[in-house]
């Protein structure tokens, strides 16, 4: 299949680190010509399910603003500049949680809109994780940390308790990861 080809690119808008707004002119595979599709950059972000040396999640229930209500959350964040994704994901679980993991599995990485942009989301169970400091993250949201157990972690997934794709997208491929490691 042939892929769309980008002619041209204008910046529309910068919002700081946050959010830029492009305006591409793209080329269909059969030589149509669009002038104006509009293209998102957000910075990359990671987000991580931990599971615990004894078996239980870390989760957050917190508040964001473009949500209703509280939400459960696995650790996330974004991904600074020059980082690899896998040193992001571990300076966010420790900086967040006070832990580290022995065991980490990447569930791979997804682009949140494949016609907008938007970002790239790299995904990641963490295994054994341990605590070994305080946390020290600067999140704008309150957050409270808890455990939960895999029956816990599934009925909240299942219940639609996690409120954003990229959280729903972490717990769910966590979970088929387990299942399917179970019965290896």
């Amino acid at each position: 299949m042939d892929a769309w080809i980008t002619r041209s690119k204008k910046t529309l808008l910068t919002f700081g680190k946050f959010l830029r707004v492009e305006q591409h002119v793209v080329e269909l595979p059969d030589g149509r010509v669009i002038d104006d599709w509009p293209w998102v950059i957000g910075p990359d972000f990671v987000n991580v399910l931990a599971e615990t040396e004894e078996g239980d999640f870390l989760v957050f229930r917190q508040g964001k603003y473009g949500l209703e209500g509280e939400s459960l959350a696995p650790v996330g964040g974004y991904i600074e500049p020059g980082e690899e994704p896998l040193a992001a994901a571990q300076r966010e679980l420790l900086e967040e949680t006070g832990c580290q993991a022995g065991e980490w599995i990447d569930l791979g990485r997804y682009r949140v809109d494949p016609n907008r942009g938007v970002g790239i989301g790299y995904l990641y169970l963490a295994r054994g994780a341990r605590r070994v400091a305080e946390t020290s993250g600067d999140d704008l949201e309150k957050q409270v940390l808890f455990t939960m157990s895999l029956e816990e972690l599934t009925a909240a997934a299942l219940s639609g308790q996690f409120q954003s794709m990229a959280w729903m997208t972490n717990v769910a491929l966590a979970l088929l990861y387990l299942t399917h490691a179970a019965r290896q």
